[in-house]
């Protein structure tokens, strides 16, 4: 078992990773080397929620105790929600209207190639690396391997 608490931005967060390796003795979970109970307690002005969460992982427990486990699972959400952020404010994702055919899957793809592009771009921020790549379209050029 591991616990964090973080505190910041008005609230108090408190995480209980618990491990077991009981999953591991069904023939219908192969490769499953641990199961795991994430449970998150939010204080919030007074308040608390908890909320509690399932997971497996191939990770053994040599290779992952709880706080490794603990960790990843955090590093993980971080990824993730930088990414949607990106996606999501940056690139516009949710007001874009198109639904029709394979449009859709098309400008997703565009999207996430636009935001690793960007991560080839030395700047601070999203908005800074557009700024960038407009000011110089050389730039944008090499980073497609046109020129």
């Amino acid at each position: 078992m591991a616990t964090t608490v973080d505190k910041g931005h008005g609230r108090i967060e408190k995480r209980t990773l618990q491990t077991t390796s009981i999953l591991t003795c069904s023939p219908t979970w192969a490769g499953v080397k641990q199961g795991f109970q994430l449970t998150r307690e939010r204080t919030v002005r007074g308040q608390t929620t908890v909320e509690v969460h399932f997971g497996i992982t191939s990770l053994s427990a040599e290779k992952a105790d709880a706080a490794t486990l603990l960790n990843h699972v955090r590093t993980h959400w971080r990824i993730e929600n930088e990414l949607h952020y990106v996606r999501d404010v940056t690139l516009g994702e949710d007001a874009c209207r198109v639904r029709m055919g394979h449009a859709p899957q098309v400008l997703a793809a565009l999207r996430n190639a636009v935001v690793h592009l960007w991560r080839e771009v030395k700047a601070v921020s999203c908005p800074e690396a557009i700024e960038r790549l407009q000011m110089d379209p050389a730039m944008a050029k090499g980073l497609i391997g046109v020129q």
